[in-house]
């Protein structure tokens, strides 16, 4: 998820504020006090009806727009009228400062309500962040310049200085940020252009974007999925693969029967088979989706698909992948557990298919 996606999941949070201030500079205050506190009061139904919660971002948010519209109709004059839109700008400038300069970062809670299911890695959360941070001194900065207009320049151009200039200014930030973001693509594409791409996933599994392999392998916070396979006979046995020594994780360990990656733009179901038959040669056989989960190490972010199938023909492993293979007994298997031989996340999955093969895996044939 890019930064234009985060910042507007941002905005439902925002918006009987941002109405306030266009429905002031149209219809003058009272009315624009009605249509926003109207706007907030459907937001908030909405949220309480659609989602049984009491969203306090929208309470905060009209609230702040009662106590503002009270002191305009109470103080209206020539320059109150001025400075209003650098207090209405200084209220977002504390929630941004808050927010970056202190552990209260109220906008990464609202983008945790707003986003709901999509988690933010420390690599998202860094861009988030940096994104606050520019934000807050373009809020700053056109503040103190509406403050300084008002008392020692025009009216026009106090004018040009509240209103056109406070879109010119963000309109040169995200288009910087879109350039940015293109050379960046850009710079990717050549400079991993030989190097294998994962789909970037929430953990529900929904495509947030692509990074390549040497990327997503640099350290926690891309979720990118990846497919596991248990295989068992008709005995029960489960059959493992022994990772080469070369391999960069737990290498020399023994691990699932498959386990690969997804590549960016393929199917869950088609990567599961693409890696069944280059490791082991698999064809011909049922997989059964058992669940997915999280499983993060130093080295990556992985949204782990766990597949079991029954297979009872011979297995013919590919020594360009896989080291060695065999079936494993389970009593063996639970006597390996904690004596470095297997691979930590295949200990954590044994304890699935211990449960599943004692009696919930019914109908796992093929």
């Amino acid at each position: 998820m890019n930064k234009l996606e985060i910042l507007k999941t941002l905005a439902p949070g925002f918006l009987p504020l941002v109405v306030f201030i266009a429905a002031d500079s149209i219809w003058g205050t009272k009315i624009g006090l009605i249509v926003a506190v109207a706007v907030g009061i459907l937001e908030f139904l909405y949220s309480y009806i659609k989602e049984k919660i009491i969203d306090k971002f929208i309470l905060l948010d009209v609230g702040l727009i009662v106590v503002l519209g009270i002191v305009s109709i109470l103080l209206e004059n020539d320059i109150f009228f001025k400075l209003k839109p650098a207090l209405i700008e200084l209220i977002f400038c504390v929630i941004l400062g808050l927010s970056v300069y202190s552990p209260m970062n109220i906008m990464l809670m609202m983008s945790k309500r707003y986003m709901k299911n999509i988690e933010l890695g420390d690599a998202q959360v860094k861009q988030l962040n940096r994104s606050l941070k520019a934000m807050f001194f373009i809020f700053l900065g056109h503040t103190v310049m509406i403050v300084y207009s008002a008392f020692l320049m025009s009216k026009g151009a106090w004018a040009f200085i509240s209103g056109g200039l406070f879109y010119i200014l963000f309109g040169l930030y995200f288009g910087y940020e879109l350039v940015r973001a293109r050379l960046q693509k850009n710079k990717w594409n050549l400079q991993y252009k030989d190097d294998e791409w994962f789909d970037i996933v929430d953990k529900e599994g929904k495509v947030t974007g692509k990074a390549p392999r040497t990327i997503c392998h640099s350290g926690p916070g891309l979720l990118h999925p990846v497919v596991h396979l248990h295989v068992v006979d008709e005995k029960n046995r489960i059959f493992l693969q022994k990772r080469p020594l070369s391999k960069k994780v737990q290498p020399g360990k023994w691990d699932t029967a498959v386990g690969g990656h997804v590549a960016s733009g393929e199917s869950i179901e088609a990567g599961l088979i693409r890696e069944a038959a280059e490791e082991l040669g698999l064809v011909d056989f049922k997989p059964h989706l058992v669940g997915r989960y999280v499983w993060e190490t130093e080295i990556e972010s992985e949204l782990v698909y766990m597949f079991v199938c029954r297979y009872g023909k011979e297995i013919h492993v590919n020594k360009d992948e896989v080291e060695d293979g065999k079936f494993w007994r389970i009593k063996k298997l639970k006597e390996a557990v904690g004596k470095d031989i297997l691979t930590p996340n295949f200990e954590i999955e044994l304890d699935i298919l211990v449960k599943l093969l004692s009696g919930e895996m019914k109908g796992v044939r093929n």
